[in-house]
């Protein structure tokens, strides 16, 4: 398996959790994205965008990395531009970091609706801000490594059908979902979360450090 680390312009808190989860995968910037590089101590391998957000401070260290220009009037986010640099090299899991927050809700959701495809398409994927984190949920189930009482909601992209939580404060059985209810949202884990799903299209969103934490 191949790791990548794309580092977006998102919000970012570093913990213990996510640098774990970035430890010794390859790394991206892209355009803004560029800040979190310090923060987590990472060496980023490119750097891309249209260089409309880059930091009035950036750290020297990253003045002469390999940069790769976009014009600013594009049909693609900078964040999507990196995604395929990534899988153009080999990727087969992605790091989404600073995928939420930001002056964007746009491309907020644009990650979101970009993970869904990419896990259906066979790539790994895990979006976060370090406090948060998201997991395209395929149909078949899925076991989760959260501790006790965390909070985590399922969105929903359509319709679910056959939808069950186990492990969870208020579990569900094989429950069929409309699209735009909030039947999946605020839950709790108890225990060791289980989901499983039959059909349609929703991520896990799960707040393993919350900001009561920091």
């Amino acid at each position: 398996m191949t790791r990548f680390t794309i580092l977006l312009g998102g919000e970012l808190f570093r913990t213990p959790r996510l640098d774990r989860q970035v430890a010794g995968s390859r790394v991206i910037a892209a355009d803004a994205g560029i800040r979190h590089a310090a923060t987590l101590g990472l060496m980023p391998e490119l750097w891309l965008g249209d260089f409309d957000s880059v930091p009035s401070d950036l750290d020297p260290r990253f003045a002469g990395l390999p940069r790769e220009t976009f014009p600013a009037e594009k049909d693609r986010t900078d964040g999507e531009l990196a995604i395929d640099a990534a899988l153009s090299l080999g990727a087969t899991s992605l790091v989404l970091v600073g995928a939420f927050g930001g002056p964007r809700a746009d491309h907020a959701f644009l990650h979101l609706a970009l993970a869904l495809r990419l896990a259906e398409a066979g790539t790994e994927v895990i979006l976060t801000s370090g406090r948060q984190e998201a997991l395209p949920l395929l149909p078949g189930t899925s076991s989760f490594d959260y501790d006790d009482g965390m909070l985590f909601s399922v969105l929903a992209f359509s319709e679910l059908t056959g939808l069950s939580e186990q492990g969870a404060k208020w579990p569900l059985n094989s429950v069929n979902v409309p699209f735009g209810s909030s039947l999946t949202l605020s839950n709790e884990v108890r225990g060791s979360l289980r989901i499983s799903l039959g059909s349609g299209r929703a991520l896990l969103l799960a707040h393993p450090f919350p900001a009561s934490d920091f």
